[in-house]
């Protein structure tokens, strides 16, 4: 789920016209707010390379539904973006209905009633009907003519996604899908051939009445009967793809399994070229949702003479933790990271399909060459591990950060550790240990009761019942991170961070400074004095290559710093949600920083979740000569603007292709450190994004 979806809103069925002006508008929003999207990488012609395809070739990008991840599925705007935001050769999917009339139209299911405004328009006409052996009641395709749906518009299928689009787009037949998709390659999916039969319409006749006006490149079907049928009689170029669905189902039109289908592809092969199947059939999960080691289904398919392809893609959907809410290394698990290629991938997002093959199945052998933007991290790789732990800045380090930082914190008995919040309540579990009768409130520090690290000795920290715990952000979505490790890890003393930090390939430390006042007023420690000698007993003062940043959002930390002439770089947190920056402010700043961080929303005015403005801050401060550091990237696909498409990789070459950012702060350091090791960088053309290689 993304957000919390509000009830639809009645809207009518808009015209044609109007939708193509609002995926136009949107595809200038690209173009012009995002230089943007490497995310489409284009793929250029399917040419033999060093892929692992039947062919040789690059495995084909399927949009299912065309882009059904923002646009409904199966409409205008869903089709005519796809084409836009994807590789030239990405096939566009039409699941084929047949109307009452016996007319085909693209729809993703034969019940429209989630994914079209007929209850709307025909309240009344609902039905129920057994399909595949199973009772469905609503409004099916098969009782309406083509004239009584034009009074039906499309709306987005999955409801927590935007509406936006919705009641905007008709109904698209299959012969005005040829006209609108061309020159991209045809996919067209038939269903229920069953079912219509049992209804008097003939799916097979269909297909061979349209043959010659609709060139299908693709037909894929759950019923190898119904490819038997048209098999010899579609045409050579037309490829023959039988659907797995789930195992324990039956294909009806032959009374077997799927389950037992899949282990005689011998005989498939004698029917069909290829094979569709779910992720799953590839790479198994646990049920507490991580992968399994891959099966052989794909050498199989391929010792058969099958092509495969895998199916369900979608930015959108809570994936195997493995993946780290990364979308991109889901694909490239399957195309090119698993040791094996598919010979195509089916997406609801397929910009990001477009990315994994045209940009990222081959990355620079420099694993850290630590030019700018800087990765740098945000509590270690707190998106894998819990914040701030030995296995977060080892793990940080591992994925190819550049920095690693250190939020400071204070124990009562004076020892300088780190942790991202000095709130226990907040990184660990504390709340379940004897510690809990320590609660209080301290209103310089924040408003609510907390366990504050000073409350505790530093042998307290290190106790057998505190342990820390992850941070999960998107929560509140039911987006949790990698469960298995939602308590483990060691806290760390600042020392020990510099000395992890001095002995790796590493171009620093960022180190934050908080609560300065209220340490030194009612605890008696100087945080600033005692973090600059720590700094200098770990050697960094006058290490040649190892940087120093220290942070603050409170400016008396920076200016008493630049007083005591450290060489460190001083960067000042700048308040969340700030649009724009005054002369004025930009001269004070400068007095006591050479940089800033800014929170990557503050840059953008945002409406139901899109961007409809960049703000004029980046600008500002950049233009008053002060090195920009943007925070908090993350991979989770509620984190961002809809417009990022639930890719953080669209996201992070959106803010390196429009700002002269200094450094990236990062949840994920694996992420942006993919995105520096790519071999070309993503551009948008005018009319289609794509990689180029590096000047």
């Amino acid at each position: 789920m993304r957000r919390s979806r509000r009830q639809r809103n009645g809207r009518g069925g808009g015209s044609g016209q109007r939708g193509v002006r609002v995926a136009f508008a949107f595809a200038v929003l690209l173009g012009c707010v995002m230089p943007l999207v490497g995310g489409a990488a284009a793929q250029g012609p399917r040419l033999p390379s060093d892929y692992k395809t039947l062919s040789g070739a690059a495995p084909l990008v399927v949009a299912k539904g065309g882009f059904s991840g923002v646009f409904p599925d199966s409409s205008q705007g869903a089709y005519s973006f796809a084409m836009i935001a994807s590789a030239p050769d990405t096939a566009m999917w039409c699941d084929v209905q047949l109307t009452k009339d016996g007319v085909g139209v693209c729809l993703r299911d034969i019940n429209m009633k989630n994914c079209t405004t007929v209850d709307q328009a025909y309240p009344a006409r609902t039905r129920t009907y057994v399909i595949d052996g199973v009772q469905k009641s609503g409004w099916f395709v098969s009782d309406f003519t083509i004239a009584e749906l034009q009074s039906v518009s499309l709306t987005q299928a999955i409801w927590s996604r935007t509406e936006r689009f919705d009641g905007i787009y008709p109904i698209v037949s299959v012969t005005d899908f040829r006209s609108l998709v061309m020159p991209s390659p045809v996919w067209l999916n038939v269903q229920h051939d069953i079912f219509y039969k049992q209804h008097g319409l003939d799916m097979r006749n269909y297909i061979f009445s349209i043959k010659k006006r609709v060139s299908m490149d693709y037909i894929s079907s759950p019923e190898l009967g119904f490819l038997k049928n048209i098999s010899g009689r579609v045409g050579r170029k037309t490829k023959l793809v039988f659907r797995f669905l789930d195992k324990a189902l039956l294909d009806h039109s032959i009374n077997q399994t799927y389950g037992s289908l899949s282990s005689n592809l011998t005989f498939i092969k004698s029917i069909a070229s290829g094979i569709i199947v779910p992720k799953s059939y590839i790479w198994p999960v646990t049920k507490d949702n991580y992968l399994l080691p891959s099966t052989s289904i794909v050498t199989e398919a391929h010792n058969a003479g099958l092509e495969i392809y895998a199916s369900d893609f979608a930015n959108d959907r809570i994936i195997p933790y493995n993946y780290s809410y990364d979308p991109l290394a889901e694909y490239l698990n399957f195309v090119n990271d698993g040791g094996f290629s598919v010979d195509g991938v089916l997406s609801e997002h397929p910009i990001t399909a477009s990315e994994a093959i045209g940009c990222f199945t081959k990355l620079n052998s420099n694993k850290t060459d630590h030019g700018e933007p800087l990765v740098i991290s945000h509590n270690g790789a707190s998106g894998d591990y819990p914040d701030c732990t030995d296995l977060a800045y080892h793990s940080a380090i591992d994925n190819g950060a550049d920095i690693i930082d250190c939020p400071v914190q204070v124990t009562s008995d004076g020892v300088l550790m780190c942790m991202s919040s000095g709130n226990l309540l907040d990184t660990t579990n504390v709340q379940t240990t004897t510690y809990s009768s320590l609660v209080s409130v301290v209103p310089k520090i924040q408003p609510q009761p907390g366990i504050f690290t000073f409350n505790l000795t530093w042998a307290d920290m290190n106790s057998n019942a505190l342990k820390p715990k992850i941070s999960s952000p998107a929560s509140g979505y039911s987006l949790v991170r990698n469960p298995r490790y939602t308590n483990q890890g060691k806290f760390l003393k600042l020392s020990d961070f510099l000395a992890i930090a001095m002995d790796k390939d590493l171009s620093g430390v960022m180190i934050i400074i908080e609560n300065a006042a209220f340490l030194i007023n009612s605890l008696g420690i100087d945080i600033v004095d005692s973090v600059t000698t720590a700094l200098s007993a770990a050697g960094f003062n006058n290490h040649p290559t190892k940087e120093v940043l220290i942070q603050s959002k409170d400016s008396a930390v920076l200016v008493k710093l630049k007083q005591k002439k450290t060489k460190s770089k001083l960067v000042y947190t700048l308040p969340s949600g700030i649009g724009d920056a005054s002369n004025s402010s930009l001269k004070d700043i400068k007095k006591f920083a050479e940089a800033v961080v800014v929170d990557s929303k503050s840059v953008f005015t945002l409406s139901s979740d899109f961007i409809i403005r960049q703000n004029s801050l980046v600008q500002d401060l950049q233009s008053a000569g002060l090195a920009l550091y943007a925070e908090v990237f993350r991979n989770e696909f509620v984190a961002q603007p809809l417009d990022f498409f639930g890719d953080e990789t669209v996201e992070i070459n959106y803010y390196v292709q429009s700002f002269n950012l200094s450094g990236i702060i990062t949840d994920f350091p694996k992420t942006v450190r993919r995105y520096k090791r790519k071999e070309k960088h993503l551009t948008y053309s005018g009319t289609s994004f794509c990689c180029i290689n590096r000047v």
